[in-house]
């Protein structure tokens, strides 16, 4: 058994672990993974405030998950309670405090909250033990709510959350929603500079945006794994991949409304035009400070390739346009990327675009079957799409799908 010096220096770890992550999603999967595991938890959940009311943002359970094949994630829908004393969150969140609860089917009648069996009944799960505890911004403010589900001991049977542990993960917890707030404010950001993209074309909506890099990132995932990438390594590729998907198609604020606009087919000026906004959104990182703006700009650039070399802008330049030297195609531009000169980061996006794309309602069009949208796309493996990622995108369609209900448009 840990000393108290351990667990506090651990809890420290811990805190600087999730510091490294600046995406919200991938904080959100690292805190609830640490978490439960410092407190040896067989399943947890995150609420994050908006309003006056908390979303179910993100949830494991590690007995679901050993029923799954290996590499497939859990599948769950997103809900929302009112922050009041009727549920054992919103009474975490409504009066600021841990609740520390040895058995749920056990509440007495002198509380508000109670807890609703009916998941466990579909589920055929025996929620028991639970640790809530709210997660409080800098200024004091709920941001969220953390929630533990079922200790183990160590025979693995299901336990209370011992007392003791309870200092600890406040600690943690506030550590928590420092990295949560702050990588609120980073997706603020990114979603306010895709507003003026979208203020330019209604395509470029924040739920767009957030379908194509939360695909992005699952298939990357899947295709890094079979690469045989580290899990830290995946972990911080996929960590600045989402968030710089996001701004994929940035580029095209440079583009004249006549042409981004123009509600018929484009002419070949048109469309060579159209074109530029791949380097002219490279263009916005060429001063890079960070591994996001080397991730930003390689997926705003090479987005539009092809696996077969016929894709464009090419081989250029990002701040003049111009075909690099020797990578000329003789009639005045860049010869295509191909394969894998294309970065990975290009490849994945690529996909993820072009299945939303499909699958979404235009002005100018309804959207594609599914069928036929997954035929596309495992027609175009080896010619528009690198086929392996292909492949790793149809291992995690499931996953796909419903981060496609999670980002649906309003």
């Amino acid at each position: 058994m840990l000393s108290e010096s351990q667990k506090m220096a651990e809890i420290i770890n811990l805190g600087l672990d999730i510091s490294q992550y600046k995406d919200m999603d991938l904080i959100l999967e690292r805190i609830l993974t640490l978490a439960r595991q410092f407190v040896n938890a067989e399943a947890g959940s995150i609420y994050i405030k908006e309003g006056e009311r908390l979303k179910f943002s993100y949830t494991q359970n590690e007995v679901f998950q050993a029923k799954l094949e290996p590499g497939k994630k859990l599948i769950y829908s997103t809900f929302e309670i009112p922050i009041n004393n009727n549920s054992i969150a919103g009474h975490s969140a409504s009066a600021d405090e841990m609740l520390n609860i040895p058995d749920v089917y056990e509440i007495g009648d002198d509380v508000t909250y109670s807890f609703n069996k009916e998941y466990d009944k579909l589920t055929n799960y025996r929620t028991k033990s639970v640790l809530t505890f709210p997660l409080k911004t800098s200024r004091g403010g709920i941001i969220g709510v953390l929630q533990l589900i079922n200790a183990r001991d160590k025979s693995g049977a299901v336990a209370a959350f011992p007392k003791e542990d309870e200092p600890f993960i406040k600690h943690f917890a506030n550590n928590a929603a420092i990295a949560i707030e702050r990588a609120q404010m980073t997706r603020a950001m990114i979603l306010r500079v895709n507003k003026m993209a979208e203020l330019r074309d209604p395509k470029e909506t924040g739920a767009h945006v957030n379908r194509v890099a939360s695909y992005a990132a699952e298939i990357y995932e899947v295709w890094a794994v079979k690469r045989g990438l580290t899990h830290d390594e995946i972990q911080k590729h996929r960590d600045v991949l989402r968030m710089g998907a996001m701004l994929h198609d940035v580029g095209k604020i440079a583009i004249a409304d006549a042409i981004l606009k123009k509600p018929a087919k484009l002419d070949p000026a048109e469309y060579a035009v159209m074109k530029t906004h791949t380097y002219m959104g490279a263009r916005l990182f060429t001063d890079r400070y960070s591994e996001f703006d080397e991730a930003a700009a390689a997926i705003a650039l090479d987005h539009h390739e092809r696996w077969d070399g016929n894709g464009y802008p090419g081989h250029v330049d990002a701040l003049t346009g111009k075909a690099l030297l020797g990578y000329e195609d003789g009639k005045g531009g860049a010869r295509g990327k191909k394969g894998e000169e294309i970065h990975p980061f290009g490849r994945v996006v690529a996909i993820a675009d072009v299945y939303d794309a499909l699958s979404s309602k235009r002005a100018y069009k309804d959207p594609w079957d599914e069928n036929e949208v997954l035929e596309n796309l495992r027609s175009e493996a080896g010619k528009q799409f690198d086929p392996d990622m292909i492949e790793a995108f149809f291992a995690c369609i499931d996953t796909i799908k419903s981060i496609s209900k999670r980002y649906s448009e309003m």
